[in-house]
């Protein structure tokens, strides 16, 4: 299933882009809808390049059809993510903590002005999950709770980088 989630974010490109690296940002979003529990495992910097390794897990509502062949604890993966500061643009790879042969995801996530001094965000990819009878109702769980969580995480951003976060 491919999806594209947009935001705009009430912030300029530089200060949006800081945080999405910042560890105690990353730490706030735990609490978010959907996908949260977030945990920065590791986060390297090499100049403009920042790759950066987030735990999160699904937390979202599921139907007993999915619950029935999934264990809802063991929705957990990380999200490998390779930055590249100078052309506010990344890319992601999700890496199933289990399931790892029945889903497969990645995206890529691009900032820029939106012209009136905030930033707009699109994130585009794709995600594939392999489980008969239920695997195009897991995927559109998982881009429904991307896309609840994206809405939650705008607004943590604009706290966050007015100080109010």
């Amino acid at each position: 299933m491919n999806f594209r989630i947009e935001q705009k974010v009430a912030a300029p490109v530089d200060l949006v882009e800081a945080a999405l690296v910042d560890a105690e940002f990353i730490a706030a979003t735990a609490e978010l809808p959907k996908v949260g529990g977030a945990e920065l495992l590791d986060q390297q910097r090499d100049g403009d390049r920042v790759k950066q390794r987030i735990r999160y897990r699904f937390t979202g509502e599921l139907s007993s059809a999915v619950t029935a062949v999934v264990d809802r604890d063991r929705l957990t993966w990380v999200d490998e993510a390779d930055y590249d500061l100078g052309s506010h643009r990344s890319e992601h790879r999700i890496v199933p903590d289990h399931y790892g042969n029945r889903l497969q995801a990645s995206y890529s996530d691009r900032l820029e002005p939106d012209g009136v001094g905030g930033t707009r965000r699109v994130a585009a990819g794709t995600v594939k999950v392999r489980m008969p009878l239920v695997g195009g109702r897991v995927e559109r769980a998982i881009v429904s709770g991307l896309e609840e969580h994206a809405a939650a995480e705008t607004a943590l951003l604009e706290r966050w980088v007015t100080g109010n976060g």
